[in-house]
């Protein structure tokens, strides 16, 4: 189990330290070198360990399509939602991906929204109405704010690629399957930043290397492959709990390491999201497990 407090501890200080790095690169930049270089670590590690990095032909095109919404679009939209508001609150609104995961999973798989995920999901639009508060005067202006849409778009693409891939079924090691997404997420980074950016990444300041540093080896490598290790130890929902953990870390990250200092609006709607994912989530994985209980 302490493997899914220390990779939610790497994703979730990586939050504000992307902060911190966005002060010494551009967008683009960090999102191509870093997304490039998780691959190859990823990459170098799977063939060191024995592991294949083989795809069966027929499923490159669905890999594709996971890819392109689990690595190009989350990452993208991360980045810009990062410099459109408070790390604090991008990560809230952010994690709120279980929640959008359950109606992609109604949409994709057929799965049924019992009382149990209407309520979890009633909860989770209040909380979601709470932190969007102050986007609400050009809401109700009939605008759409950009940062709310980059927020937005990161949560919605996630679980939209993560529901997609428990049903394209795509054989492989997961540990390969993830790589091949980063490096397709590094190709349109970099084509992006052909278009849009001139690179530039000043790494002869001290604060800036650093976070480079750990942007590159802590969420991209090292709690990516603690997480294969989670998987295969404990039940997936066991491990999906461990989400849960990333928005509280990166909150109290970006308390600490940037002096944010979050309005109990804030804190008042993550409370009532953090509730309503444990609901649907905790609260059924503890009904099943006595249920199964009670069966024996």
């Amino acid at each position: 189990m302490w493997r899914i407090w220390v990779a939610a501890l790497f994703w979730g200080l990586n939050w504000p330290i992307v902060k911190v790095l966005l002060d010494g690169t551009g967008p683009w930049t960090m999102r191509a070198l870093g997304l490039n270089l998780g691959f190859l670590v990823l990459a170098g590690t799977a063939l060191a360990t024995g592991r294949s990095m083989a795809v069966p032909r027929d499923y490159w095109g669905r890999l594709v399509v996971a890819g392109f919404l689990n690595v190009v679009c989350f990452n993208i939209f991360a980045v810009f939602a990062q410099m459109s508001m408070p790390a604090s609150r991008a990560v809230i609104l952010t994690y709120t991906m279980p929640l959008w995961s359950v109606v992609f999973a109604r949409i994709l798989l057929g799965e049924k929204i019992d009382e149990l995920r209407a309520t979890a999901l009633a909860l989770g639009a209040a909380g979601i109405s709470l932190l969007t508060k102050p986007f609400w005067p050009a809401l109700m202006a009939g605008q759409l704010p950009i940062g709310l849409v980059y927020v937005m778009g990161a949560a919605i693409t996630w679980a939209a690629g993560t529901v997609y891939m428990k049903r394209a079924q795509i054989p492989g090691v997961p540990m390969a399957l993830t790589a091949w997404q980063i490096l397709l997420g590094s190709m349109v980074s970099y084509i992006g930043l052909a278009l849009f950016e001139t690179p530039r990444l000043e790494l002869h300041r001290p604060e800036i290397a650093l976070s480079f540093a750990y942007h590159v080896i802590f969420p991209q490598a090292a709690a990516y492959a603690l997480w294969f290790g989670l998987m295969a130890r404990v039940p997936a929902s066991t491990a999906a709990l461990g989400t849960l953990l990333v928005p509280v870390f990166g909150v109290t990250g970006a308390v600490l390491l940037l002096g944010e200092r979050p309005p109990l609006l804030d804190l008042v709607g993550f409370a009532i999201i953090l509730t309503a994912v444990i609901l649907d989530q905790g609260v059924r994985r503890w009904r099943t497990q006595g249920a199964a209980v009670a069966a024996t």
